[in-house]
């Protein structure tokens, strides 16, 4: 994915006209280029111009007549060519689902028989929604037919305009079905929640000695948003970015503590601490005594 410094989550106020459902084309306004989360659900129409969509830890073609479903907080970019043209679609989750009151982090967890219109945004990351010319000729009239139902809204207009997002989203659904119940049987999001968890312990592991590690850093390398991260981390783990940092430098600790004859000032430098006064008191409060008297029992033992 292109460079992740600085990434801004947007609500729909700031990228939509309206605050339930937006729908417009390249020449509306400008796409965002670089990677960006959004607190609203989209779908994006590839209308002409080849490019790869980049969502969550996943890279996918996006050629012409393909369709992406992207979920709130889901880190993403598709850079669209110069040449190219797109649909866009912004919702909140209370236009497309009412029913449905969970945190926007917690979508995933609904199942697909309870909620089949999440189906393909749950599974984006493992799918790629490409439509034959037939296919792709209804989907153009049914975002034709939405254009028009948003350029003036009448009594009644929501309730059509989300008629014609629930057949947009039920066709791909009866298109992919096989390949929907597949993942939804294999559990695929746990799957894309596993690998996030595993980039995070991967970029941990390889930071511990930095001091500087932050939580905002590690969520950047596992494609999530800091918020994200930590309801991630909490739900999978129940822990904090910070306690699961410190479990792991006390860790390494007590094997450096075990098995070198490294001095304690170096220790605690290769766990992430720059001073050695603050390790030995978070090493005591870990293990009930300092990081000396650990080492010379279990040496002695």
């Amino acid at each position: 994915m292109p460079t992740l410094n600085r990434v801004t989550t947007y609500g729909m106020q700031q990228r939509s006209d309206r605050p339930d459902f937006y729908i417009r084309d390249k020449q509306a306004r400008p796409p965002l280029t670089s990677p960006h989360r959004h607190e609203y659900f989209q779908i994006q129409i590839n209308l002409g111009g080849d490019t790869m969509q980049h969502i969550g830890g996943a890279v996918r073609p996006f050629p012409p007549k393909t369709m992406a479903f992207i979920l709130p907080h889901r880190l993403h970019v598709i850079p669209h060519p110069d040449d190219g043209n797109f649909v866009l679609i912004n919702f909140s989750q209370e236009f497309l689902l009412p029913h449905i009151t969970c945190d926007a982090m917690d979508l995933e967890d609904i199942s697909i028989a309870q909620t089949p219109e999440l189906a393909p945004f749950k599974f984006q990351e493992h799918l790629d929604f490409i439509l034959g010319d037939e296919d792709f000729v209804e989907v153009l009239a049914l975002l034709e037919r939405m254009r028009e139902l948003d350029k003036v809204r009448q009594l009644g207009s929501v309730a059509l305009l989300k008629g014609c997002l629930l057949q947009l989203i039920g066709k791909v659904c009866n298109l992919f079905e096989n390949e929907l119940l597949e993942m939804a049987a294999s559990k695929a999001e746990k799957r894309g929640r596993r690998d996030a968890l595993d980039r995070v312990t991967h970029y941990i592991r390889e930071h511990l000695a930095d001091p500087a590690m932050t939580l905002k850093d590690a969520a950047a390398a596992a494609f999530l948003s800091p918020n994200y991260l930590t309801h991630l981390l909490r739900k999978e783990t129940g822990s904090t970015f910070s306690e699961l940092v410190l479990e792991r430098r006390m860790r390494l600790a007590r094997t450096q503590l075990l098995n070198s004859a490294q001095p304690i000032s170096l220790i605690a430098q290769l766990c992430g601490f720059t001073d050695e006064a603050y390790f030995s008191r978070r090493f005591r409060k870990a293990h009930g005594m300092p990081p000396g008297q650990f080492r010379r029992q279990h040496q002695a033992g």
